[in-house]
């Protein structure tokens, strides 16, 4: 599945992004992929949700997600047993990598 270097050759990775409000969704997911993919599946776990455009107006959606939220579905992934896989760590710099969309023509 890897090579020499850690370079994935071969196989599945799930990435997916954990929003706020939502964790009960992130945990389905988490269910639905152990009982219906190989264990050798690698699952990613992303935290840097943050509201952009109209989700910024939207009560559910409209902030980052929160610590207590993050470790919520941590602890169930754990609880899963799941075999591979990465977790991203809660970050507080995403903004600085979104282009700016405000370009008049």
């Amino acid at each position: 599945m890897f090579d020499d270097n850690g370079i994935i050759k071969k196989g599945v990775i799930i990435r997916h992004l954990v929003l706020p409000n939502y964790i009960q969704n992130s945990k389905n997911i988490l269910k639905y992929i152990k009982e219906h993919f190989d264990e050798d599946t690698y699952v990613s776990l992303m935290a840097q949700y943050f509201p952009t455009y109209k989700a910024k107006e939207d009560d559910k959606i409209n902030r980052k997600l929160s610590n207590k939220e993050y470790k919520e579905i941590e602890k169930y992934l754990y609880l899963l047993d799941m075999k591979n896989g990465y977790i991203q760590e809660l970050g507080s710099h995403e903004e600085e990598y979104v282009p700016n969309f405000d370009l008049t023509f």
